[in-house]
């Protein structure tokens, strides 16, 4: 028998972020914790007082086979940063007494980069009061870019999403025999792990993107240019991928190349001082129209790539349910201060384990896509890329249809 636990999710939602809510509600259960409680909105929720009996909300092994199945957080969500340690001791004695007041044994947060500062600042703080909290983070992040793990659960659903809409895209732009260019928009600040995906379109019924700029590689607007017109001499229809977040060799977003006064987001950031990135592909778009008189397109994916679950990957719904279950097992033998990680041990057939890493050698850390794994060019990526996203995006998961539709659970 095991104390109370409590469960938190953080940060930009997931096709499959639900998944891991469920291995850490079922493998806790199964284990025999006592009480399993949810932060409503993390723990910016938690500060104040939101939280739930997740026994009360899901009650069957059927609501768990739906949990898994339903986009978004469960739970809420946040982008709440806490202070440092040294700064604020305030706050920190008010989680503990919630904490205590709860009974909690163990802690699990679901969340990326910066959702793992929250962990380590928590174990930190637990380690100088000599708390017996254990603090436990689960990863997801679509954006791929946690380091010390092979890859993210919601990486794959998403980068599955991406490469069957560029798929679409293509085909749309074959429709009229006439010259056009069209830019997806993918999510991807520092890392391209999610642009690269658009590659995985290229197959026998489909030639694939022409080109896929990440913010690995500095933008280069006369090179790109030079690009797209040479291509427009080969082929009608171009379509190309580029990351929201490429910059030029001096470090300056391209969506900032615009001149546009009058966006009042211009300058907005987030808790953790991210810059909110949106517009690069209208801008080259609106470039390649002016200066190769083209017709021209933008399609931004936005939020869509995030939370597609009716194409989610099976392999990836099932990954994410294992690192929280995995998060349970290590916290229940006494860890704390780890990240649930996953580690691919074979590659013909693909196979990944769980593990356990050191959330100071994750936390506030990023991984970028390989230099050797994108073209010398910049604007395309290798075989190796391909090779490694593939296993990620297989089989699927079929929703629940109701009524012709998926049917999630919900919170009420």
């Amino acid at each position: 028998m095991h104390g109370n636990i409590i469960i938190g999710q953080s940060g930009g939602p997931t096709a499959v972020i639900n998944s891991s809510l469920a291995g850490v509600f079922k493998t806790a259960r199964d284990r025999g914790a006592a009480k399993i409680y949810g932060m409503r909105y993390g723990i910016q929720g938690l500060l104040e007082h939101k939280y739930v009996d997740l026994s009360e909300h899901i009650r069957s092994d059927l609501d768990i086979d739906l949990l898994k199945r339903t986009p978004s957080s469960f739970l809420g969500s946040c982008r709440y940063k806490l202070p440092e340690i040294k700064e604020d001791h305030e706050i920190y004695k008010q989680i503990f007494s919630l904490l205590q007041d709860l009974e909690i044994e163990s802690f699990f947060y679901i969340g990326g980069n910066d959702s793992m500062d929250t962990i380590q600042k928590l174990s930190d703080y637990g380690h100088l009061v000599g708390s017996d909290i254990r603090f436990m983070g689960v990863p997801k992040t679509i954006d791929n870019d946690l380091s010390c793990t092979d890859h993210t659960p919601g990486y794959g659903s998403a980068a599955k999403f991406i490469a069957a809409t560029a798929k679409e895209i293509i085909r749309d732009g074959l429709v009229y025999d006439i010259p056009s260019v069209t830019i997806m928009e993918i999510m991807g600040r520092n890392a391209g792990w999610l642009t690269g995906a658009a590659a995985l379109a290229k197959g026998e019924d489909c030639e694939g993107v022409d080109l896929i700029c990440l913010p690995e590689v500095p933008f280069e607007p006369e090179a790109f240019l030079a690009r797209v017109e040479e291509l427009l001499r080969e082929k009608k229809s171009v379509v190309i991928a580029v990351s929201e977040g490429i910059t030029t060799a001096d470090g300056k977003y391209v969506f900032e190349l615009a001149e546009s006064d009058s966006d009042a987001n211009a300058d907005a950031v987030d808790a953790f001082g991210h810059k909110q990135l949106s517009g690069v592909g209208k801008f080259l778009a609106d470039l390649i129209a002016e200066k190769l008189e083209v017709k021209t397109r933008a399609i931004e994916l936005n939020t869509l790539q995030r939370c597609a679950a009716y194409m989610t990957s099976r392999v990836d719904v099932t990954e994410a349910f294992q690192v929280g279950g995995a998060a349970v097992k290590a916290a229940f033998e006494g860890e704390s201060g780890k990240v649930a990680i996953l580690k691919r041990i074979s590659e013909d057939p693909y196979l990944c384990i769980t593990g356990c890493e050191d959330v100071h050698k994750i936390a506030n850390k990023e991984k970028k896509v390989p230099r050797q794994w994108i073209s010398e060019d910049g604007m395309n990526v290798t075989e190796d890329l391909i090779h490694y996203i593939r296993p990620l995006i297989q089989a699927e998961l079929s929703p629940m249809m109701v009524d012709g539709l998926p049917r999630h659970l919900i919170l009420r």
